[in-house]
């Protein structure tokens, strides 16, 4: 399988975004470790604690504070600075938040990655794009069955439609205005890791109950989902970017999620295995029946296999171990960084 190359994003200038959030705090450190200029638009952090903060993301990279949804705010940011990769991952993330703020929801996934889009059509140094959507695009029926690219795009609560819409903005402007340079997307898995602080995130309220010595709730302890490593899901994103830049034949939308075959764990084993490793106690099961979340959700890697040489390397159980290990250590004292780092490099000396 095809690893990370770190001469590709050597000296690479990148436009990050959504660089403060907890995914994109890991993706600054690790480009900057590959020695890449990244440049990254964002809001501020929306929580406290934030891996951006912990981690001093802000000493690494060119960091510009710019709201998505204002396209003369995006313009300006852009115009003038020439780039050659754009990884677009701002975007709102939240179901429940989605379902509090369904305008506001679409005005920064849809309109956000339209006004991206909008202000990169005058760059003349670009090699590839690639936004970054979920694996709920996908119009789901709690079938069970694992998606596949050319499955039908769709969505029941307004994150997973706003994340549709994305797809279809991106195809619109890469087949109307980007012919020369490739315009991609990827459909990554329910992404854990340390870090994540943000709120109806799993792990981050796991973390915050065993702090607070609380038994986290869960709505829906028997629903599944494509549990990812951080490191494994942006080791998919950026393979997927270089072979954009560099192999015409490469897919233009791309699932990353679970090696096939992997260990399933369910939302309450999940919690389980966390619970236990910061020794916290047992989880509480409040039912929500009005909730418009997936009881089942699962995606097909195979392309990202066949195509990139790209699978991930870390099964579910490990990614909780990895995962919990980082905040049991970082609530101990140890530096948030010196974490990131030293998890990135055990990531990439696995074979």
């Amino acid at each position: 399988m095809a690893a990370v190359n770190p001469q590709f994003w050597s000296g690479k200038r990148v436009l990050l975004t959504g660089h403060t959030g907890f995914k994109g705090s890991w993706a600054a450190i690790w480009l900057s470790r590959m020695g890449a200029e990244v440049t990254g638009l964002a809001l501020p952090p929306d929580q406290t604690p934030a891996l951006f903060a912990l981690a001093a993301v802000e000493q690494r990279i060119t960091s510009r504070f710019v709201d998505l949804r204002n396209p003369g705010a995006v313009s300006a940011a852009v115009g003038g600075h020439p780039f050659d990769i754009v990884l677009h991952m701002a975007a709102q993330p939240i179901v429940r938040a989605s379902v509090e703020d369904p305008i506001g929801t679409f005005q920064t996934n849809v309109m956000g990655t339209a006004h991206l889009l909008q202000a990169l059509r005058r760059q003349e140094t670009l090699q590839a794009v690639l936004a970054i959507t979920s694996d709920k695009v996908y119009a789901n029926n709690d079938a069970g069955r694992a998606f596949v690219e050319t499955d039908n795009l769709g969505g029941k609560d307004p994150y997973s439609a706003s994340k549709a819409a994305t797809e279809i903005v991106v195809q619109s402007f890469a087949k109307s205005y980007f012919q020369a340079v490739p315009v991609g997307t990827a459909r990554g898995g329910n992404v854990i890791g340390g870090g994540d602080f943000s709120r109806d995130r799993l792990v981050a309220d796991i973390v915050r109950a065993a702090r607070g010595g609380e038994p986290v709730v869960l709505r829906h302890p028997e629903a599944t989902r494509p549990w990812q490593h951080v490191l494994d899901c942006l080791a998919g994103y950026f393979r997927l970017a270089e072979a954009l830049a560099t192999d015409p034949a490469t897919p233009r939308a791309v699932n990353f999620g679970p090696r096939p075959g992997g260990p399933e764990v369910s939302v309450g084993e999940l919690a389980t295995l966390g619970i236990q490793a910061l020794g916290g106690q047992p989880w509480r099961h409040e039912p929500d029946p009005g909730s418009l979340e997936a009881k089942t959700l699962a995606i097909d890697a195979t392309l990202a296999r066949t195509a990139l040489g790209f699978q991930s390397r870390i099964d579910a159980p490990e990614a909780v171990a990895l995962t919990m290990d980082w905040y049991r250590r970082q609530a101990g004292g140890e530096d948030a960084l010196a974490l990131c780092l030293e998890q990135i490099e055990g990531y990439e000396g696995r074979p």
